[in-house]
């Protein structure tokens, strides 16, 4: 039996279910005598650097609960990416607090931060068991089944799309252009088109995964709008031409290097204006798609807790190197087994949208999508009850 002290930690985006898999680690925690004190970085890596430690073992049940229901990250997240000249103060850290249970709780470039981690320890010959507990709205961690908050992503993009189309209908005077989150991969988006066919407007979809054409999306706009039922279009925020430049360039990159989207949504907008003799708007939900309690999927919570829970369960043990994910089965009947998958089969590997669910026309999505994404986003109140 391995004693010392466990630590967790947060990295990249926020999820509605991020504090879920926090709370599933520090219960299941409590349940180990060979974890002694339970730490939380504040602030992901920098609280690491920093040594800015909370006690969660001292937090009390009733707060601890809280966390099923709380948006966003309790721990504080931060999107620094280690340099070789961190990684000493790291294990001096681990070292000094007698860290012996290492989780991290985030997307591809955090499993990369643990798979490091985790190798550092190996050549130091310090007894660290790490596991990465996945995490990210974007649904885009290789060989995992899915991932820990999209489900609620999906369920947002899907209510507010067809609540958007609603308006649209009712007031057919202009195309409505709306983007939502996805840099890279498009799954987030593709979820706005999963109740398409109770739209009473007509729908298009463009993903990063089929290069944008403006040729064809004029053509497409102008054809589809012409119908007279209104018109909205579905955009990932990060679409981009042939060559890949994007649609719209903030000219700013993040902590990772990844190029920050600078507003697709308001270029499609002009763009259909400037080119075209139809009125357009844009809307752009933004973090409003990863915070949203409100819709949270049930489903969703309950798997992001149970990653946690599997997570120190397996550092227990005496597995390490590894993240925890996701095998499905959705017939006859949705069900899924948590397993662990090498960590350098995740680090900063990236799922992107199947083509084959993508339409012929490269603006719509097959209906083999909604077989694989329906359960994931877990039951709907009475207040949507029309969209069951």
């Amino acid at each position: 039996m391995l004693k010392g002290n466990m630590l967790i930690a947060h990295g990249g985006g926020p999820t509605p279910v991020i504090n879920s898999s926090l709370l599933g680690a520090v219960r299941e925690a409590k349940r180990h005598p060979e974890i002694e004190t339970i730490y939380g970085a504040r602030f992901g890596a920098e609280g690491i650097l920093s040594g800015d430690m909370i006690d969660l073992g001292q937090v009390s049940q009733e707060n601890l609960d809280l966390l099923a229901k709380s948006p966003a990250s309790a721990l504080g997240s931060c999107r620094r990416k280690l340099t070789d000249e961190d990684y000493p103060a790291v294990l001096a850290c681990f070292q000094a607090l007698n860290i012996r249970y290492f989780f991290y709780n985030g997307g591809n470039d955090s499993m990369d931060t643990c798979h490091k981690i985790h190798q550092l320890a190996v050549r130091s010959g310090y007894e660290l068991r790490t596991i990465g507990i996945p995490k990210t709205i974007d649904n885009d961690l290789a060989v995992t089944d899915h991932c820990p908050g999209f489900g609620s992503a999906a369920k947002y993009a899907a209510v507010s799309s067809l609540e958007l189309a609603q308006d649209v209908s009712s007031l057919p005077i202009h195309v409505v252009v709306m983007e939502l989150m996805g840099r890279n991969a498009g799954w987030i988006t593709a979820a706005s088109a999963l109740y398409a066919d109770q739209m009473p407007c007509e729908h298009l979809v463009y993903l990063p995964e089929v290069p944008f054409d403006k040729v064809s999306f004029l053509r497409d706009v102008q054809e589809k709008f012409s119908k007279g039922r209104g018109l909205l279009v579905t955009i990932s925020e990060g679409i981009h031409y042939a060559d890949g430049t994007p649609v719209a360039d903030s000219g700013v990159v993040d902590g990772f290097g990844h190029k920050v989207p600078g507003g697709a949504a308001q270029a499609l907008s002009d763009m259909i204006m400037q080119e075209t003799d139809l009125k357009s708007r844009a809307e752009k939900p933004g973090l409003l798609g990863r915070v949203s309690v409100a819709l949270m999927s049930d489903v969703d919570q309950q798997e992001a807790e149970q990653a946690g829970a599997y997570a120190v369960r397996c550092a227990t043990e005496g597995q390490s190197g590894a993240m925890v994910g996701f095998q499905t089965v959705r017939q006859p009947a949705y069900a899924t087994e948590l397993c662990l998958i090498p960590l350098e089969q995740v680090a900063n590997a990236e799922k992107k949208f199947p083509p084959e669910w993508i339409g012929a026309d490269g603006c719509s999505i097959q209906p083999a999508f909604k077989d694989y994404c329906k359960p994931l986003m877990g039951a709907y109140d009475s207040r949507f009850s029309s969209i069951r």
